[in-house]
């Protein structure tokens, strides 16, 4: 007999729940039923609750609300922002969590979620790092498991606007702004967490380690962590900004002015293999499609990924492997239209149901955050740039920052 359906409460009903999650919840009955939903906004609640035929009573503004509905087996969260004021509420309610990225800023946040890890006879969360779930990243971990001479990693992220990646998906958002408390409370969580980030360190630093590296790059991070091979140090890091002449003069509901944009990144650094990782990240509001490649060179070949926008359920990620056949190159191209998200959502049934570790939980996500303060430690380093907080800590007056 199969494990029975989890009834799942839904938090946050923006971008990535109506472009993925939604959608696919809808077609795997045997594995999930939407039990409630919740948002800030009544207008999208009632808009998403009318698409899947959620009934109204079920339909809530606060988290507090659809737990205090009960009849959930598991909470999902999407909301934006951090996400541990909202994993801890559920914790305390002694229920699984599916978690997207960001899960918090600081360490500090994760470090008091692991206090507040209920003890389910299961684990207690599963982190949304989506491509390690993808079948090219896991056959590619398959692949490396026996290879102990990594020579480098090499991550590149082109990132075009939100609204390019989205736009067919035909988004509902709401029509009014929140209410001025509901702002106001957000706007005084972020300062909170800009100071005990990266203390007094300006706006433009804040948003980048905030949006960049913790909610983007941090899917390489991870994937490197499927490799068994997370940075050891980060010995260099830049972060830049630089104008084109070839920018549109108009990008619709994006257009920014220069400096508004994120800037690049780029960090390099030691494995603990004693290899190196490079990785870089650009946002180009003019980039026709989403590039996302990991390069893996060791001493008998390659193992190459590319990711397509996550936004394209069940566009293949392309696994090329190289290596010698004979006095020859054999190179062999896997693509797989299973998609990673779908993955995703059977390990959180399975973890729920069957006690399956997930990929990634509490203790990974820490890690990726570290691994993210120390790439903007060391650049703060480097250049004299003032930081606080948890990275103003990891400073220390060098450029290359080991892990504490």
């Amino acid at each position: 007999m199969s494990p029975s359906p989890i009834r799942l409460g839904i938090l946050g009903l923006g971008a990535v729940a109506q472009a993925v999650h939604l959608p696919l919840l809808a077609k795997r009955p045997e594995l999930y039923t939407v039990a409630g939903i919740c948002d800030l906004s009544p207008e999208v609640t009632d808009a998403m609750g009318r698409r899947y035929g959620i009934p109204r009573a079920r339909r809530f503004s606060h988290l507090d609300d659809l737990l205090d509905a009960g009849g959930l087996d598991a909470v999902m969260i999407l909301s934006r922002g951090s996400h541990t004021s909202a994993v801890r509420a559920v914790f305390a309610r002694r229920l699984p969590v599916f978690c997207e990225k960001p899960l918090a800023y600081t360490t500090a946040e994760v470090d008091d979620l692991i206090a507040a890890e209920p003890d389910l006879g299961h684990p207690a969360i599963l982190l949304g790092y989506m491509k390690q779930y993808d079948p090219a990243v896991i056959e590619a971990a398959s692949l490396l498991e026996d290879v102990d001479d990594i020579r480098s990693i090499e991550a590149s992220v082109l990132h075009p606007t939100g609204a390019s990646q989205l736009a067919f998906t035909r988004l509902v958002g709401p029509t009014a702004p929140p209410p001025p408390h509901v702002q106001a409370e957000a706007d005084a969580e972020d300062l909170a967490l800009w100071r005990t980030a990266v203390g007094d360190a300006d706006e433009a630093l804040w948003r980048t380690y905030r949006g960049a590296l913790v909610s983007s790059l941090a899917h390489d991070l991870s994937i490197m962590r499927s490799f068994g091979s997370p940075p050891a140090t980060v010995d260099f890091a830049d972060i830049w900004r630089q104008s084109s002449r070839y920018a549109r003069r108009d990008v619709g509901r994006d257009r920014k002015s220069f400096g508004e944009h994120p800037p690049s990144i780029s960090a390099t650094g030691t494995l603990a293999g004693g290899g190196r990782f490079g990785l870089s990240w650009h946002y180009l509001p003019d980039f026709p499609a989403y590039r996302e490649t990991v390069r893996v060179v060791h001493g008998r070949g390659t193992v190459e990924l590319t990711f397509p926008s996550p936004y394209l359920l069940h566009a293949p990620t392309e696994l090329v492997v190289t290596s010698l056949d004979g006095d020859a190159e054999r190179r062999v191209l896997r693509r797989s239209v299973t998609e990673a998200f779908e993955t995703q959502l059977e390990a959180f049934h399975a973890m729920v149901r069957e006690g399956i570790e997930p990929r990634s939980g509490l203790d990974a996500g820490r890690a990726d955050i570290l691994d993210c303060q120390r790439i903007v430690a060391s650049f703060a380093a480097r250049t004299g740039t003032p930081v606080g907080g948890e990275v103003g800590r990891l400073v220390g007056g060098r450029s290359d920052v080991p892990i504490p």
